[in-house]
């Protein structure tokens, strides 16, 4: 037990020392491209959410963590603007039709992506590439500008850490209007128009990442490009393809999300496995499992009656019988059995309320049986009745 507590101890004090050392622990830029609006790392989209109004002043902004087909099917979801940023997508069937169904009714949607899945390759004809340009566009991104009559094509934006590499090395140029282009002249952002509703694509959503937002160039890009969606009065804005659906969020993926609890967690798992392995090792032999002595009583009152049945000893046990009664009246009720007179009858009559001549046959019954040599079946038979009844009025 010693040696159990000491590893105890000393388990114990590491595990607090490594808290401690990672608590104080200046922590690294995380910089997980997640884009979820949870998150202020460098690629998180919180500014994004909490400043979306500047840009959208007087519409409501809703973020929703349900597919695409579970929102828009909603008949509520009318006269809206629906805004995806997510690092890809995959589209299911009823997804992208319903999608189709809603842009046709007049609604805008954007969706800023690095890869937009089956779907949208096959029906629009997309796929997206990286552009392997300078070693410094890793630091300081690929220039970028729109193309639009209602901005300056000459004007040109650059957010940084390789924003604006992605492009669409493929699109159906009879469809799709180019909006945005790189400096080497390759579209990066585009529209599909779909009944009295558009659809804008851009390849490259670390344009509207934390990082992107705090950099005056990266803000402005951003502006511009969302504000070719239409001024509605509610703004729909996807959290599902970054954060998954509400129903995931459990207790132990935010506990694992974050990395000094996640090793914390681990630390303890391995800790109470070593103990369990320590603790299969038995202290002690087996104790052997003792059977408790059987209540012998029943079996030896058969063998004596058994015995006293063979030998046809009727006069022993109609004596006995007596004998037995006598002592316990005397231990029960206190009663003198010296003699069995008319007194003796009268107490029993009083003291155990027994019927006076029940109390006076049985006493004389008593007397005859004493007296007698030798007892039959019947007379023994008669005793036992009696005797029942003794114990049946006595009670």
């Amino acid at each position: 037990m010693k040696g159990l507590r000491a590893y105890l101890i000393i388990g114990g004090a590491l595990l607090i020392v490594y808290l401690i050392a990672e608590f104080n622990r200046p922590k690294p830029i995380d910089w997980t491209v997640s884009l979820s609006s949870k998150d202020k790392i460098p690629y998180g989209t919180y500014i994004l959410q909490d400043r979306l109004n500047d840009i959208f002043p007087g519409d409501t902004i809703v973020p929703y963590r349900k597919p695409v087909y579970n929102v828009i099917a909603d008949d509520s979801i009318k006269q809206s603007s629906y805004i995806i940023i997510c690092h890809d997508i995959e589209f299911s069937k009823p997804d992208y039709n319903q999608l189709e169904k809603y842009l046709k009714q007049g609604n805008d949607v954007f969706i800023a992506a690095e890869d937009f899945g089956t779907l949208f390759e096959k029906n629009l004809s997309i796929t997206t590439d990286a552009e392997n340009y300078f070693k410094f566009t890793r630091d300081y991104g690929m220039p970028v500008n729109f193309v639009s009559p209602y901005l300056d094509p000459k004007k040109t934006y650059t957010a940084g850490k390789g924003m604006g590499d992605i492009y669409f090395s493929k699109f159906d140029t009879t469809k799709a209007v180019v909006l945005g282009k790189d400096i080497k002249h390759k579209a990066n952002f585009i529209k599909y128009a779909f009944g009295k509703g558009s659809l804008y694509l851009l390849a490259d959503p670390k344009f509207f990442s934390n990082y992107s937002l705090l950099k005056p160039q990266g803000a402005a890009y951003a502006a511009a490009a969302l504000s070719f969606i239409k001024s509605t009065k509610k703004i729909t804005l996807d959290q599902y393809y970054t954060q998954g659906s509400e129903e995931n969020d459990s207790p132990m993926r935010v506990f694992l999300s974050h990395p000094e609890l996640e090793w914390a967690y681990y630390i303890a798992i391995f800790s109470l496995i070593i103990f369990v392995l320590y603790e299969i090792k038995r202290r002690q032999r087996i104790i052997p499992v003792i059977e408790p002595l059987g209540n012998s009583t029943l079996e030896f009152v058969n063998v004596v009656g058994q015995l006293y049945y063979e030998k046809r000893n009727n006069d022993n046990i109609a004596k006995k019988q007596v004998l037995y009664l006598l002592s316990y009246l005397r231990d029960e009720y206190h009663l003198k059995t010296n003699k069995l007179d008319k007194e003796f009858i009268e107490i029993l009559t009083a003291k155990l309320g027994l019927t006076p001549d029940f109390a006076n046959d049985f006493v004389e019954y008593l007397h005859y049986i004493n007296v007698q040599d030798h007892i039959n079946d019947k007379e023994l038979i008669h005793l036992n009745k009696l005797i029942e009844q003794f114990y049946i009025q006595s009670r």
